[in-house]
């Protein structure tokens, strides 16, 4: 990564995780996704029952895979095999974890998580249930406020998600937000996270890679 870049997100992440702080929530910053797996995994207690949304950037850090091989009671939605459990039943577990994980479409430059979800079960369990979420957070997904960060959310992260999922949607077609209604819209459920009543209880590890759309 260019120095300089380097040097602005150093800047700008300590500006991120003072934003989060003044909502309840805890930053930490981070170089490496290697720096991200240890400090997430120094973050899960053995034997902790722990769940996650569908998040690339858990995926891409290598976090799913520690904890599918380590002592914890994980849940993995992404468990297509044989020992898959059923989604909904997976995805209810979520709701009494120990330890959620998952990333965010967008924070902005004051902290404030901004998602959007198909089936809500990712953004309903960042809101309430788990008793510690985990957000594995790359450095592209700062915007400089809540309009950028919905913009970002429905006009980048949402097009590409769908193109990943094989969905019909304009976006899926378009490469950007049509504002749809189709019945494969993965827009469903907006969810703007801009303070915490329970603190020590959402962690942000920002991380100085691109992760995640």
């Amino acid at each position: 990564m260019n120095e300089n870049r380097i040097k602005r997100n150093d800047l700008l992440s300590q500006k991120v995780i003072k934003g989060l702080e003044s909502r309840g929530m805890t930053g930490y910053y981070v170089q490496t996704k290697e720096e991200a797996l240890s400090l997430a995994l120094s973050m899960i207690p053995e034997g902790a029952t722990v769940s996650k949304g569908g998040s690339m950037s858990v995926k891409e850090i290598g976090l799913s895979e520690a904890l599918a091989k380590g002592n914890y009671k994980f849940t993995d939605r992404d468990n297509r095999g044989p020992d898959a459990e059923d989604p909904r039943t997976a995805a209810l577990k979520a709701y009494d974890a120990d330890v959620y994980l998952c990333s965010t479409n967008a924070i902005t430059e004051d902290g404030i998580l901004v998602n959007i979800d198909g089936n809500a079960n990712r953004v309903s369990a960042l809101a309430f249930g788990p008793k510690k979420v985990i957000l594995i957070v790359g450095m592209n997904k700062i915007a400089p406020d809540v309009d950028s960060a919905l913009k970002r959310a429905r006009n980048e992260a949402a097009p590409i998600n769908t193109q990943r999922f094989g969905l019909s949607t304009p976006c899926c077609k378009t490469g950007s937000c049509m504002n749809c209604k189709n019945p494969d819209t993965i827009c469903c459920q907006f969810l703007i996270t801009r303070y915490s009543r329970h603190p020590g209880r959402i962690h942000v590890i920002l991380v100085n890679e691109a992760l995640g759309f």
